[in-house]
């Protein structure tokens, strides 16, 4: 079978990708000025815009956020009545975790097995180079059909919401009859997949007090309200026995309804050890993409390394609430707290915190631009016809644009297959989805802007 042109194109581009991205992810990007200096997003954002500009986008602009994290800007006039599309990629990225456990250092792109490893290879700074590579597919083989606009924005992994924000004050700045997010992936490899719902998200951080001061545990442990015990009986209250979630007044019984994922698989694709069951109960489908989940991202205790014999005063923890679509993030957040000032055990004096907010979001499939992107992933994924699955995790920015403009249609694609690891240890991205889902999306560009002409 002959390639197609567009194919073609993008599969000579595809040094000059790795070449890019190599660049990008080197940037330790981390939208957290205590983790990594502020420094390092604004070099990101100052190649993000370098790289609109290189491709003659006009009004490339770095916009300050109310977060202080920076957007970038770009918009690319297209012919004469031609409609408007925004492509989405974020250029922060999740800090790298455990830098020892990385087969190849996080901030400098690898090559092995066939794939290409670095932070933010998938999530998302691919998914501004898989936009950049249709852009100019499309330029190479006849020019681009429609009116383009770029958002790549600095803080999505925060989920701190400046260009949510930043969006609601300017609401004609990213107006456009269809949204591009390049954020979230295929099922599997090799298999097309559009993302049609997302859950949404709060984060809280909780602090607890017990005592004035740490004591020592030989002369007041065992009456002493130890803070650190208190805390952990506390977040045990968030989950049954079987780990399903718990937050007081929560529904947590809904069904997925589509695409299921064998439970085999998501063993394999989440590395659970031999002999340790999953959680909860349900198909995986109904528990990942369906149903509230509950998760303790991050604990304030001593390190067993210097610990000492004492009686804490005080602990803190962060806690991440997945809020499946039909629910409202809000309300989620009032439940959560009330759940945690409500089970403290001890009398202990409990603060909650709201650090991070996102609603869920449901996407139309059977719009005209999802046809589109029907069509364009069977020539880009030959044999193969779209699929479309949930994602449990959540794009803030999704529900900002549903609401600012009602009018316009949402497709989220992306990088992001299980074999990814995104958010965990050694994050890759097979250079084939790159290729073919860049393929992908100019033919949708195509396809789009010849159905708004019919």
């Amino acid at each position: 079978m002959t390639a197609h042109p567009i194919h073609e194109t993008i599969a000579s581009l595809m040094p000059r990708a790795k070449t890019e991205l190599t660049e990008l992810v080197a940037f330790q990007s981390v939208a957290d000025p205590a983790v990594y200096p502020r420094s390092e997003c604004d070099a990101a954002a100052e190649w993000v815009a370098g790289a609109l500009r290189e491709e003659d986008f006009q009004d490339v602009a770095l916009l300050d956020t109310p977060d202080g994290s920076k957007a970038v800007y770009g918009f690319l006039p297209g012919p004469a009545g031609a409609p408007t599309v925004l492509l989405y990629a974020h250029y922060d990225v999740q800090p790298p975790l455990d830098e020892s456990a990385w087969l190849s250092p996080p901030f400098e792109l690898t090559e092995r097995d066939g794939r290409w490893f670095g932070r933010g290879a998938a999530d998302c700074k691919g998914g501004f180079v898989m936009h950049l590579l249709a852009l100019r597919a499309l330029k190479a083989n006849g020019g681009v059909p429609v009116s383009v606009k770029v958002i790549a924005e600095g803080s999505e992994e925060q989920g701190t919401g400046g260009l949510e924000q930043y969006a609601q004050a300017h609401p004609e700045l990213l107006a456009a009859d269809t949204v591009v997010i390049g954020d979230t992936g295929n099922f599997r490899v090799g298999l097309p997949t559009v993302t049609s719902t997302l859950r949404g998200m709060t984060m809280l951080r909780v602090s607890l007090d017990t005592l004035e001061g740490n004591l020592h545990s030989g002369q007041f442990g065992g009456a002493a309200p130890d803070a650190l015990a208190a805390m952990i009986q506390l977040l045990a209250s968030l989950r049954a026995e079987d780990g399903t979630t718990t937050v007081d007044g929560l529904t947590t019984d809904a069904k997925w309804d589509g695409l299921q994922y064998p439970e085999a698989d998501f063993r394999k694709d989440a590395k659970v050890l031999d002999g340790v069951e999953l959680i909860s109960t349900g198909t995986v489908a109904d528990r990942i993409w369906a149903r509230p989940a509950v998760t303790v991202i991050g604990i304030d205790c001593p390190p067993v390394v210097g610990a000492t014999p004492s009686v804490q005063a005080s602990a803190r923890a962060q806690i991440s609430l997945r809020v499946p679509p039909g629910g409202d993030a809000g309300e989620a957040t009032k439940l959560l707290t009330a759940h945690l000032l409500s089970h403290a055990p001890w009398g202990a004096r409990v603060s909650v915190e709201q650090v991070g907010q996102g609603q869920p979001f449901r996407a139309d499939v059977s719009s005209p631009a999802y046809t589109a992107m029907a069509d364009a992933m069977r020539v880009a994924y030959p044999g193969e016809e779209m699929q479309s699955s949930g994602m449990g995790g959540s794009i803030p920015l999704c529900n900002a644009l549903a609401e600012l403009y009602p009018e316009a249609e949402i497709l989220l694609i992306g990088l992001s297959e299980p074999e990814a690891q995104i958010h965990a240890v050694n994050e890759s991205v097979s250079p084939g989805e790159l290729e073919r889902m860049s393929v992908a999306e100019a033919l949708f560009l195509q396809n789009y802007a010849a159905s708004k002409q019919a």
